[in-house]
């Protein structure tokens, strides 16, 4: 019997309130572990990411990763 799984896809980015103030924003990798970890619990695997950096507000960057996970269901 075939296994089911299902996709999610989430763009995870920092706040916007570094990149103004700082002229871009970074991903906190503390945070963004929890963000994985969190996912991990609800049974999420990361099937792949990319990361780039985005313009905000035509002066400022934020990188963002988009990251797509799966998990199976019955």
């Amino acid at each position: 019997m075939k296994q089911k799984v299902e996709y999610k896809v989430v763009m995870y980015r920092e706040g916007m309130l570094g990149s103004l103030f700082l002229a871009g924003s970074k991903v906190d990798p503390v945070r963004f572990s929890e963000f994985l970890n969190k996912n991990a619990r609800d049974g999420w695997r990361v099937i792949t990411m990319e990361s780039e950096v985005r313009r905000m507000l035509i002066f400022f960057k934020r990188e963002a990763f988009m990251v797509i996970m799966e998990r199976d269901i019955e």
